[in-house]
């Protein structure tokens, strides 16, 4: 089981904002995870993904983005989003220990990670992606694809077969086009949080659920 989390205070252009931080014996590696638009780091989804990576061996940083830590609701403005980025990655680079260090992220969580190393502005190991939001609901001609190939490690999509935010024809073009730096996980029925109409789950479990995934991935590509 994952052992105690440190809590942490990261330092961001909005001023400071609040991290978790949690190592196993001799991890593999680290990942940053971000939260999506809605919810903050301390979400059950988010915490229960964040802690299975843990007990998989896999050290793991979560963090807020500075409209969450003040309370609210409206997301900050995308540099806002990519200082904090670049903040809870060099924070998490520090424990790394040397080791490699992945990003990952709940929707516009990933979605920044994925610019912001598409820059150069971060520079993860590999990318894990917990329901990309490739195009908004209903609008999949609006799809927000150009950075990604641009980048050339590896990436992880995690997403569910009726997300609304990544229907299935688009998000096979864009597999396509990324070939073999990317990797397909589908979890049939599952929407933008993976959550499956008729199937009452604890958003805790589906989060947890996706860390083996990300980990024999993470692992794989050592």
């Amino acid at each position: 089981m994952a052992g105690p989390e440190e809590r942490l205070t990261i330092d961001t252009v909005k001023g400071p904002v609040s991290a978790r931080f949690a190592r196993p014996p001799s991890p593999s590696a680290t990942i940053v995870v971000a939260h999506g638009a809605g919810a903050g780091m301390d979400h059950p989804f988010l915490a229960g993904f964040s802690r299975a990576c843990v007990d998989e061996g896999i050290a793991s940083l979560r963090f807020n983005f500075p409209y969450l830590e003040s309370g609210r609701r409206s997301p900050d403005t995308e540099p806002v989003l990519r200082d904090a980025w670049r903040a809870a990655f060099a924070a998490a680079s520090d424990r790394a220990d040397g080791g490699p260090v992945w990003a990952s992220g709940k929707s516009l969580g990933g979605r920044i990670a994925s610019m912001a190393a598409a820059d150069g502005e971060i520079a993860p190991a590999g990318l894990v992606f917990l329901g990309y939001p490739l195009h908004p609901p209903g609008k999949p001609e609006r799809v927000r694809d150009e950075h990604l190939y641009r980048l050339e490690v590896p990436m992880l999509f995690l997403q569910g077969t009726a997300d609304p935010f990544a229907s299935p024809d688009v998000l096979e073009r864009v597999l396509a086009k990324l070939g073999d730096r990317a990797t397909f996980v589908a979890f049939e029925g599952g929407g933008h949080s993976f959550e499956v109409r008729g199937r009452k789950r604890d958003p805790r479990e589906v989060g947890a659920s996706l860390a083996p995934h990300a980990a024999a991935f993470i692992r794989d590509d050592r």
